[in-house]
């Protein structure tokens, strides 16, 4: 019986510690996705901004251009496809990368579409858009143009772009890839990197930074919340700077 006792009373310290670990384990890897992409859905752009310039060092931001349909938030890791002028086309071509991201994209991603010297050209239209919407897809960001405006706006499907335009890629454009690394409106973006796009415009975050950005971005957050009521009570904004040392 002793021996019994002592054997169970082993295997529990044994369960004990094995579980201690798991959970070290789980809070060393960090938030999960989801749990990333709720907490940027609650910050502001700018914020999120200001966060990536802290954190990288680098802008986050793409180029001013790019501004969404409608007024929209959208937050999501991104699935990356790239499109090119024919006439710079080499070899044969292959398949349409553009819809291969779109359908093999998981629900709540956002596919960013680089159309290469393409503000003159749509990366994006109406029947592209009905896609991304009935596989649940957060959002597209398009480094070109959009079509079907009206279509799109709406399925009310957030499309970010550079410009608008009637013009099909169909037969001037050529697929290049998907799930790479592409330079889009200034600013490289990853697969699985975290975008978060709105009305002050849209950014890229780094998957690798992105816990490390959120805290601080929730951090600036909180701390304009309580500047606003000091600059009213006292109108003055110097005096919020100089006490929450921030602007």
């Amino acid at each position: 019986m002793k021996r019994l006792l002592a054997a169970l009373m082993a295997l529990g310290l044994v369960t004990l510690f094995a579980s201690i670990a798991v959970t070290e384990k789980s809070e060393a890897a960090g938030p999960t996705l989801t749990q990333l992409v709720e907490g940027f859905k609650e910050t502001t752009v700018a914020s999120v901004s200001d966060a990536i310039d802290q954190v990288t060092g680098q802008r986050g931001f793409m180029y001013h251009d790019m501004r969404p349909l409608f007024k929209a938030k959208v937050v999501g890791a991104a699935v990356t496809a790239m499109i090119r002028p024919s006439i710079k086309a080499t070899g044969p071509t292959g398949p349409n990368h553009s819809l291969m991201a779109i359908d093999e994209a998981e629900p709540r991603s956002v596919v960013v579409i680089v159309v290469e010297e393409g503000l003159d050209i749509s990366g994006i239209g109406g029947l592209m858009a009905t896609a991304c919407k009935a596989r649940e897809l957060a959002g597209a960001v398009i480094d070109g143009a959009a079509r079907d405006v009206d279509e799109i706006e709406q399925l009310g499907f957030p499309v970010f772009c550079r410009s608008i335009t009637p013009a099909t890629s169909v037969g001037r454009y050529v697929s290049v890839g998907r799930n790479m690394p592409v330079q889009c409106a200034g600013v490289t973006v990853s697969p699985g990197d975290i975008i978060v796009g709105g009305t002050d415009g849209v950014l890229v975050v780094p998957r690798q930074k992105a816990a490390q950005v959120l805290e601080i971005a929730q951090k600036i957050d909180e701390k304009e919340r309580k500047m606003v009521p000091m600059i009213k009570e006292l109108k003055s904004i110097l005096k919020a700077v100089e006490k929450f040392k921030r602007l």
